[in-house]
């Protein structure tokens, strides 16, 4: 899982002689014999997710962090799995690998000059990526909010414009939210997903820079920015995203108020006579990186798609040289995912294969900003995003948050009914019939300050208004450090939660009717 970010927008390996070796499970079912998934399920064993793992999760594989060659012997270790069961490559040339490209942008050095006085950047004036121009005007446009029959950007041309945006949104006289009509705040108050649909709205809009002005949260974005600049390090990005061009500053109350004094009080959008300059420059550095992507294609409906995700990378080496194995971040859902495609491929060979096609997505770049689940939903789609029924996303799934009272035999889910009631009862259903897991829904909770609901690869899949489900443990004090091991996986928590999510993935892929979406986003 990626920690919170506050920024711009948003080989086959042999295992080592002295663990357990991967092991064929059990032999494949025939059709008399499956009544129901359970025989399939059971091929989910804990020996198979402990074999996988002390391999997966070794040294030999250096943190696999993004781009790094334990990365890629990571993938080529995923590849090898899925060539052994005979799981063919989701792309058509049978590559296993869908080539994510990516860049470090360096932290950017530079200025910007507001009438005659210049802002260094780093001193009331935040970005990550460079940007440069020469402008007579800026536009303010308040809130920047545009929903339903509200805007501020009605009869306002920002093209090739700096716009300036405030946090927040508007009141009535009566001290009620005017986008809810009551005293409850709507999404555009949410900070982790206010700032980014602002920025895709304003970049829609032809708008070159958008300078936010958020004086509660300044100080979260000052140290993000503080910290890449004393550890030298840049911001990884996606090389093909089009918003590259477009710049978005953080800025505090001084400049906010050099450019328009009354900020505070007006909300009302007006065209400012600012002369400015932007001299902000970076350097980019190309890393090589892929997701790797199979498919069991469905028997009745091979052109609806249920996606299994979770991300193959971590964060690597430490400055001192040590590895941070990711045994449960997200090595446990890495070998999980193995597992619940192996049981899909024993059931299929049995005559009992799945009527919906299921992929199975293994993602790059998730703690670099959910980069490699972003390429695949917003740039190579292999699949049609409106023809994906559900995403199923496993990160961290194999320990016990010490956080948490009760029994250990829980699992938290996170999203499930955010966009399908559907979605959610049949999850429910299914535990209730085969699993008996405590679900845990506490950080399902809209307000949760950990925002877990976007800090995984499901969200870039939940925008698109595809229903999906977060399947965590919790963190725990080892989180992304060296200390996060494989002999402290709870193995048999691992099997049945393993279990649960093929379970829940065989109703959704075997039901008549495909998941139904009632709370759609707009």
């Amino acid at each position: 899982m990626k920690p919170i970010l506050f920024l711009a927008l948003g080989l086959a390996m042999a295992c080592n002689s002295s663990q357990p070796a991967v092991s064929e499970s059990t032999k494949t079912p025939t059709p008399s014999e499956a009544t129901d998934p359970t025989t399939y399920a059971e091929t989910i064993t804990e020996a198979e997710l402990k074999a996988h793992l002390y391999t997966y999760a070794s040294d030999e594989f250096e943190g696999r962090e993004t781009g790094k060659p334990g990365q890629k012997k990571a993938v080529e270790y995923l590849k090898t799995e899925y060539v052994r069961l005979d799981i063919p490559a989701a792309k058509k040339n049978g590559d296993y690998f869908q080539k994510v490209p990516l860049e470090v942008a360096q932290l950017p050095t530079g200025t910007v000059t507001v009438n005659g006085k210049e802002y260094v950047l780093g001193n009331g004036l935040l970005t990550f990526s460079q940007a440069e121009g020469t402008y007579d005007n800026i536009v303010y446009v308040g809130y920047g909010i545009e929903e339903g029959d509200y805007s501020d950007y009605r009869g306002l041309d920002v093209e090739g414009k700096v716009i300036l945006i405030k946090a927040g949104e508007p009141k009535n006289q009566d001290g009620s939210y005017t986008l809810s009509g009551s005293d409850e705040k709507s999404i555009w108050s949410n900070l982790s997903e206010s700032i980014g649909k602002r920025m895709e709205l304003a970049s829609s809009k032809g708008a070159s820079a958008v300078f936010y002005y958020d004086e509660e949260n300044y100080g979260r974005f000052k140290s993000r920015f503080d910290y890449m600049k004393n550890n030298d390090s840049g911001q990884m990005e996606l090389a093909d995203d089009e918003e590259a061009g477009f710049a978005n500053f953080f800025i505090d109350a001084q400049l906010a108020k050099a450019l328009l004094p009354d900020i505070e009080t007006s909300d009302t959008p007006e065209l400012l006579p600012v002369d400015m300059n932007i001299a902000i420059k970076s350097e980019n550095k190309e890393v090589d990186s892929e997701n790797v992507v199979a498919i069991i294609k469905g028997s009745e409906k091979p052109d609806e798609y249920l996606v299994i995700s979770s991300h193959l990378d971590h964060i690597g080496i430490t400055a001192d040289g040590q590895i941070n194995n990711g045994a449960d971040d997200d090595g446990s859902g890495s070998v999980a995912l193995l597992e619940i495609a192996e049981a899909f491929k024993k059931a299929a060979d049995a005559g009992q294969g799945p009527k919906r096609s299921v992929v199975f997505l293994h993602v790059t770049g998730e703690e670099k900003g959910l980069l490699g689940s972003r390429y695949y939903t917003d740039f190579d789609p292999i699949f049609p995003l409106e023809n994906t029924v559900v995403n199923l996303n496993i990160d961290m799934i194999g320990r016990i948050d010490p956080k948490r009272n009760g029994n250990r035999n829980y699992l938290y889910l996170i999203g499930s009914d955010k966009l399908s009631t559907d979605l959610h009862e049949l999850s429910e259903s299914v535990n209730k019939k085969y699993t008996n897991i405590e679900f845990d829904y506490t950080f399902n909770d809209e307000n949760d300050p950990n925002r877990f609901y976007y800090r995984s690869d499901h969200y870039n899949f939940a925008k698109n208004n595809i229903p999906i489900i977060f399947y965590f443990n919790g963190t725990h004090a080892d989180y992304h450090k060296p200390s996060d091991t494989v002999e402290k996986i709870n193995y048999d928590l691992l099997e049945n939660r393993t279990r649960l999510i093929f379970y829940t993935a065989w109703e959704v892929a075997n039901r008549d009717q495909r998941i139904i979406v009632d709370k759609a986003s707009k």
